[in-house]
This record gives C-alpha cells, structure tokens and sequence, in this order.
C-alpha cells in the first residue's frame, strides 16, 4: 500500500520544516485583517509557528510576519494572537 505524503510547512519561529498538523497557521484575509487559523481552514494568505510562545516571540520580534504578509501589524493583533496561543495551549 502507498504511503501517504504528509505535507511539510517551515515555521517561522525557529525555521525547522515540521508536519503541517503540527504547526499553528496565522492568516491574513482577503479583506487585510490578521489572526490564528486554529482550523487551518480559513480564507487568505497564511504563515505557520510552532505550538510555542517562544517561537511566536521569535516571530513577533524579527517581525517576519510583517514581511511574509507585506503589510505592518500593530501590537494590539500580536497580544490578541498571544492570547489565543496560550489558551489553546492549557
């Protein structure tokens, strides 16, 4: 039987390719606004992190989200996003 290709995304934290089920996705709609993907179903242009608030702090201080999405993100979206990764993860 075939085995099935698990599909790799890189994290923009840390920059290590992962099994995309692993990793949490960061979408920015059509419409501009910016937030976690916990489904990894929603519409728009999407980035992957890790599981880890160290790799978002990562993220958030190089400002790599910035750039994947061409667009400047202001604090306020980084702290909501913040929270939301700390209360999924509990």
């Amino acid at each position: 039987m075939k085995q099935k290709k698990i599909p790799m995304r890189n994290c923009k934290g840390c920059n290590e390719m992962k099994p995309k089920k692993e990793l949490i996705r960061i979408v920015k709609s059509p419409e501009g606004e910016i937030s976690l993907d916990l489904t990894g179903k929603k519409n728009g242009r999407g980035a992957y992190i890790c599981h880890s608030v160290e790799c978002f702090k990562k993220v958030r201080k190089s400002k790599r989200l910035e750039k994947e999405f061409e667009c400047k993100i202001p604090d306020e979206v980084y702290d909501l996003m913040e929270k939301e990764l700390l209360s999924d993860g509990e």
